[in-house]
């Protein structure tokens, strides 16, 4: 397959419109007419890992953490993404997409926990993809100007055309020198009845029916306005909140640790009594620690967390585990990889043996 084919594969396991808007993901480097044939899996592009896909015949690095982030201003012999590229490797990062994504890295740990009923802990917003168009029509001219709109794309609500609302009204206006009014005449104070003719317009069809508004419209100067319109949440999110069974804490950082592959936690907060709310993120996720005291979680899994997050969490009596930052993530890579080679069965794919946390609890 080409690289082109795995970037669309990839994109349709973890769609980049729901990363965060500050990340940097998708094909960083590679040329996507160029083969692709194998792929290496890591949560870091190390020198470890990178030396290990060469050695493997990788012409592919799938790096959860995008190397590319920060502005780039130079690309030398040393640099992870130029020593790849110099290699023969393109360069993929799902990042936030693949926390989002449906069984993705947060669904990873709702799974290790057992959480049922669950929900992104904090929900994002839709694409904003429509505005609102009002403008004032003389009512002799209303049909007209209704129908050379709904022709440009206007009106349209799910199967439904020509969408509108109307309600008569009165306009007024003076015309200055030099104009000539459609109704009235130039300056003298007119009123005129109208209808106020609102209608939705999808954002590329804005430019057409403006264009068939000023074309149908009687006036020389057809007021309008655009209203943006609120983007409504699809029901995708960060971090996941749901419910549990009745478990003891004890029983659920024994979880945590075989889901994971771990042999210490740092746990901050009660470390006894009973869990049945909790929520996970994955990563570094202290900004969504009062969505999740808000969500009425008793447990928060995360990889890392602030030093003043985790006292406010223990004050209000929420218990939080965490992994070490690229700990809650890693083993998601093997439901990536999983999903990967369900489309593409031709690419050879692993996970790196050589990636792991910087960091190590003795």
């Amino acid at each position: 397959m080409k690289l082109a084919d795995l970037v669309k594969i990839l994109e349709s396991i973890a769609p980049l419109q729901y990363a965060e808007p500050w990340d940097n993901v998708g094909l960083l480097a590679g040329d996507p007419q160029s083969p692709a044939t194998a792929a290496m899996l890591a949560i870091d592009l190390t020198p470890a890992v990178l030396d290990e896909a060469q050695a493997a015949g990788c012409d592919v690095i799938i790096a959860y953490h995008p190397p590319i982030f920060d502005a780039v201003k130079k690309l030398t012999a040393g640099n992870m993404v130029f020593e790849a590229v110099r290699r023969g490797m393109a360069i993929y990062s799902p990042h936030t997409a693949w926390d989002v994504a449906d069984g993705g890295a947060n669904d990873h740990l709702a799974d290790i926990l057992g959480l049922a009923d669950r929900q992104p802990l904090r929900r994002i917003a839709g694409k904003q993809s429509q505005v609102k168009l009002v403008t004032f029509v003389p009512e002799e001219n209303l049909a007209a100007v209704s129908q050379a709109l709904f022709d440009a794309g206007a009106g349209r609500i799910g199967n439904y055309t020509s969408c509108s609302f109307q309600i008569k009204g009165t306009g007024t206006f003076i015309g200055q020198e030099g104009t000539n009014p459609a109704v009235g005449q130039a300056g003298r104070f007119e009123q005129v009845t109208e209808i106020r003719l609102e209608t939705i317009v999808p954002q590329e069809k804005i430019g057409p029916v403006i264009a068939a508004l000023r074309k149908s419209h009687p006036y020389e100067e057809p007021a309008f306005d655009l209203n943006a319109l609120a983007a409504i949440p699809d029901g995708k999110g960060q971090g996941r909140i749901g419910t549990l069974d009745a478990a003891p804490r004890e029983a659920i950082l024994d979880r945590v640790k075989h889901g994971l592959g771990l042999t210490r936690l740092l746990v901050c907060g009660p470390t006894t009594g009973q869990i049945t709310h909790a929520a996970v993120c994955a990563g570094s996720c202290g900004d969504l620690l009062d969505d999740a005291l808000a969500a009425g979680a008793q447990l928060l899994l995360t990889g890392e967390i602030r030093h003043h997050a985790a006292l406010k969490a223990a004050q209000r009596g929420m218990t939080v585990i965490c992994t070490l930052h690229s700990n809650s993530e890693r083993s998601s890579l093997r439901k990536l990889k999983s999903q990967i080679e369900k489309s593409a069965a031709d690419l050879k794919i692993a996970i790196s043996n050589a990636d792991r946390d910087p960091f190590q609890i003795f």
